[in-house]
Parts: C-alpha cells; structure tokens; sequence
C-alpha cells in the first residue's frame, strides 16, 4: 500500500533559453544581494556577466570559490560578509554544489550557535529562519534548484554531512539548457549518473502500489539512458541539454519520491568516500550503486526485476537472469558514460575500507537502507564487492 505523504515544494521553476533576464522580476527591488558562484567558468561564459546585469541598480556583491565538494570554512566565509554588509538576498550560479552551499549560507546567517553543529550535525532542527534565494542553475545533477537537501564537507575534519529543511527551498531557479553547452564532459557525465542515482535511491525499494512515482521514475530513467551517451557527443544540442537539465530536476524535486520508501544507502557511504579520497560525488555513486544492489537482491528482488523488464525492456530467460543482466547493464552504462565503477579505477584498494567504516560509525550511519539493515558488516561487504 502506498505510503502517506505530505507533498510541498514551492520553488518557481523559469525554463528556457535566455530567463536569466527575469531576474529583475523575481528579485525584489530594494534587494541587497549576493551572488554566489563556484570559479571563474561562471564569468569566463558570460553568464555571471548576464546575471549581474538582469539584475539592475540593485546593491549587489560577489562571492566566488565555492568549492566542488561545498566547504564549511569557504561558506563561513560568505556567512561574514552578508553580516558585515547587511545583504539580503542570495543567487546561486553554478550547479548544485554552489546551489548547496548558498542554502547553507542562506540558513547559517542568522543561525545561534556553532553553524556546523546546528545545521550538519543537529539536521537543522533548530533553525526557524533563512534568508531568501534565487539560482540560476549551470550543471544539472543534484536537483538542489528544486528541493530542500544540502550536503556540505568540512575538509579539515574530513566530514561530509546533509541536511535538510523547508526553509532552504530556492524561492526560483532559472533552468536555461544554453548555460550547459561548455560543460567538461566529465561533468555532464557525472550529472546523469547523479539524476540516475537519485531516481533509483526512491524507486528501487520494494513495491507499495505506487503506479504513478513508478512510472514516472521509469521514465526518467529510460530518458536518461537514452540521451546520455548522446550528451556527451553533442552538448551543445538544445533538446538534449532541455531534456537532461529539467529530468535532473525531476529526479530530486520530491515528485517521485512521495508516498515511496526510500534507500540513500548508496549515498551515505559514497560521502564517506568523497570527504577521505576526494573522489567525485558521482564517481561514488558509480562504484556503489551496482554492489548495493547485488548486496541487498533479495530484499529489492520484485522491485529488481520490474527495473529489468520495465527499464531495460529485459523479458526473456529467469527472473535471476533478468536481473544479473539488469545490474549489468546499470555498471555498463555508468562505464559508457566515462565513469568508472570500482574503487580500484581510483587507486583504492582494500586498506582503505577500515577507515571508511570507522567514519560511518563515527557518523551513525549503522542502519541505512529502506529496511535499516545495511550495518557496518553489509557496509564493509559492499565496500569490498566494489574493489
């Protein structure tokens, strides 16, 4: 049976090319903003330029370097300077890391407190107010233009830690496909193993009824599948960048997650993976997602075999074989995307997982999975199935 839910996401979504110029009608005038951005391929493609310029004789200031793994010590940094200068209103611009720390910012500002204790380690229970934001989305990957989830690393501890909240929901973002042609294809192919990633941490559960997020789920992931490879070959393809940016959107916005049990394993112990290696988020979810599924078969069996038969179109020989081919296929797409699937690929071998299982003790993260059963044995199992 379908689960209860309570769906709400307010953020105004403004897609199309050139809609970087309604950024005078979504900001309030007497705004004091600051514009937050990653390096300087913001400015070198014209679109901090663009940004600035849509927004007027509004007081604005920058702040650049926000890293590809959001930092605690950089964001604390941007924190100070809207105290000092008394700013009031944040556009992101970049992809979802610039788009996660601006929602840390956003809630740390007038945060009591140590903002890593209360923000990252307490979930943000406490915290009743933040500021107003905008982004204007570069990279799709993460859905932070459309949700309330943050993950944020703190380099000098090696933690990398979530959080979410409704009061960290972008009041718009602005999804313009244009904005994706200079992408690296490294960075388009970490974007759709990302939104591949997402999509099934909400649909490869166990079935509850739930027709209509199963179907839609699907279809993301047949669209992803099939442009993908396309993507990279072709980036600056209208329909391809519009299709990829707005079903990364789709795959995080709360849509299909709704009324769903969710898994996150794959990303818990990715974090861990990223804070002590430095890896990519989405060269994690590569390596972990196909072990995941192995690991936990039979307890995501019928949802298994619905994915081979509905996604991969898998209706011939046994069950057990749909399936073997199913997550075959899943590691073989990740590959045909450029990104490699084992820990080994990224020199890290088996030495490496007792410290990676300390850290997700350290963390409390003892129990994941839709059923709560992935402790640090099966952990260490999936660990060591992704060498």
């Amino acid at each position: 049976m379908m689960n209860n839910f309570n769906f709400y996401n307010p953020t105004r979504i403004v897609f199309g090319n050139g809609q970087v110029a309604k950024l005078d009608e979504l900001v309030p005038k007497d705004a004091r903003v600051l514009v937050l951005f990653g390096g300087q391929s913001a400015r070198k493609n014209g679109t901090l330029d663009e940004v600035i310029t849509a927004l007027g004789n509004r007081h604005i200031e920058e702040f650049g370097g926000i890293e590809a793994n959001p930092g605690y010590s950089t964001l604390m940094r941007a924190v100070e300077q809207i105290r000092q200068n008394e700013l009031n209103y944040l556009i992101a611009v970049g992809g979802g890391s610039v788009i996660d720390g601006t929602k840390f910012v956003a809630a740390a500002v007038q945060c009591e407190g140590d903002p890593w204790q209360e923000i990252l380690v307490n979930h943000a229970s406490n915290i009743h107010q933040a500021l107003p934001f905008g982004s204007v989305l570069t990279l799709p990957a993460t859905g932070s233009e459309m949700n309330a989830n943050s993950v944020i690393t703190r380099y000098e501890t090696q933690e990398k830690l979530a959080f979410g909240s409704p009061l960290v929901y972008p009041v718009f973002s602005i999804l313009d496909p244009t904005k994706a042609y200079t992408l690296p294809p490294r960075q388009l192919a970490n974007g759709v193993v990302d939104a591949f990633t997402h999509i099934m941490e909400q649909y490869l559960t166990y079935p509850v009824n739930a027709m209509v997020q199963d179907r839609f789920a699907e279809g993301l992931l047949q669209t992803l599948i099939e442009i993908g490879p396309s993507l990279l070959e072709s980036p600056d393809d209208y329909d391809l960048q519009a299709n990829f940016m707005w079903t990364a959107t789709l795959a995080l916005n709360g849509l299909i997650g709704a009324g769903v049990p969710q898994d996150w394993a794959t990303h818990m112990i990715g974090h861990e993976i990223t804070a002590l290696h430095g890896l990519d988020h989405a060269q994690t979810l590569a390596i972990l997602l196909p072990t995941v599924l192995q690991e936990q078969r039979e307890k995501k069996y019928a949802k298994l075999l619905q994915y081979a038969e509905r996604v991969w179109g898998l209706n011939e020989g046994t069950d057990d074989t749909k399936i073997d081919l199913a997550i075959t296929k899943t590691r073989d797409f990740f590959e045909r995307m450029g990104v490699k699937t084992h820990l080994t690929d990224y020199q890290i071998n088996a030495d490496a997982i007792p410290v990676m299982i300390k850290q997700l003790a350290e963390h409390g993260l003892t129990q994941l999975g839709e059923h709560n059963d992935i402790d640090l044995e099966k952990s260490q199992h999936i660990l060591q199935a992704s060498l």
